[in-house]
C-alpha cells in the first residue's frame, strides 16, 4: 500500500497516472474551501505551486477571466496531466505549465500577485528554503495561500507519515513561525467548521521586509476563540 501512495509526493508510472487523476477529484472539496478565501482580480498574475493534475489551475484561470497562471510541479506525470487539462488556456497563452522544485522557482522576483499551495506543502524538504523563494517571486503587496487537508492536531492523521516517506504535517502556530521567518507578515489562518482543514494566508510586505528580530516571533501573535492564528 505504501508504495502506491508514495505517488502523492511525487507521482511516477502507471500509478502516479492514477494518483493524479485521483487528487484532482478527492482534493476538489478542500481546494473549493481553501479558494473561497481568495480574492483576486480579473487580471490577476498567479502561481500555482505542487499544481499537481492542473484541477486549481483551470478554476483560478475561470476567476481571473483577463489574468494568467503559471503551474508548477516536480513531478513529469503531474505536468502533462495538468498540461491536458489547461491545454485551451496554454493555447491562448494564458498558461504554463512547468516542472520545477519549490526551492528553486525559476522565475524573476516581483513575479505574482497571488502563490498558491494546495495539499503539497507537507513534501516540500526545506519549507523555510521555500517560503523564502515565495517571498522573492510575490509581487510586494502579494499574497500567499496555504490549503491543507490536515490541521496537524489529530494524532489520526500522522499514520500517513509513516506511510509516505517525507511527508510533515504542520500545525497552524508551526506554518505562523515560518511564514514570519521567511518575511511574510498579516498572516492569517482559516480553520474548517467541524473539519481539519487548515488554510493560511499571508503577505508580502509593500515596502520592503519586515524588521525581523532573530529567530523570534512577531509580537501580536495569537491564538483565537476557532484556534485560529494570526497576527493581533
Amino acid at each position: 500500500m505504501g508504495g502506491f501512495f508514495t505517488n502523492t509526493r511525487k507521482p511516477e508510472g502507471l500509478g502516479g497516472r492514477l494518483m493524479v487523476a485521483m487528487m484532482n477529484w478527492g482534493h476538489a472539496p478542500v481546494a473549493r474551501w481553501g479558494r473561497s478565501f481568495l480574492r483576486l482580480k480579473a487580471g490577476a498574475t498567479i502561481l500555482d505551486l505542487g499544481c499537481g493534475g492542473g484541477a486549481n489551475l483551470a478554476v483560478l484561470l475561470k476567476l481571473c477571466p483577463d489574468g494568467t497562471a503559471v503551474g508548477l510541479d516536480y513531478s513529469s506525470v503531474s505536468v502533462n496531466k495538468a498540461s491536458a487539462v489547461n491545454c485551451r488556456a496554454i493555447a491562448e497563452g494564458r498558461c504554463q505549465v512547468i516542472q520545477g522544485d519549490v526551492q528553486e522557482l525559476p522565475f524573476a522576483g516581483d513575479s505574482f500577485e497571488q502563490v498558491t499551495a494546495f495539499e503539497t506543502i507537507y513534501f516540500w524538504p526545506n519549507l523555510e528554503e521555500a517560503f523564502q523563494q515565495v517571498f522573492r517571486v510575490l509581487k510586494p503587496g502579494g499574497s500567499f495561500l496555504v490549503c491543507n487537508e490536515s490541521n496537524g492536531e489529530d494524532p489520526k492523521q500522522e499514520k500517513w507519515c509513516d506511510i509516505i516517506g517525507g511527508m510533515t504535517i504542520y500545525t497552524g502556530e508551526r506554518l505562523f513561525e515560518l511564514l514570519w521567518a521567511a518575511g511574510l507578515i498579516k498572516s492569517r489562518s482559516h480553520r474548517e467548521e467541524n473539519g481539519n482543514c487548515l488554510g493560511f494566508q499571508a503577505q508580502r510586505p509593500r515596502d520592503g521586509p519586515h524588521k525581523k528580530e532573530a529567530k523570534t516571533r512577531p509580537a501580536g501573535r495569537k491564538k483565537n476563540k476557532t484556534g485560529a492564528w494570526g497576527e493581533g
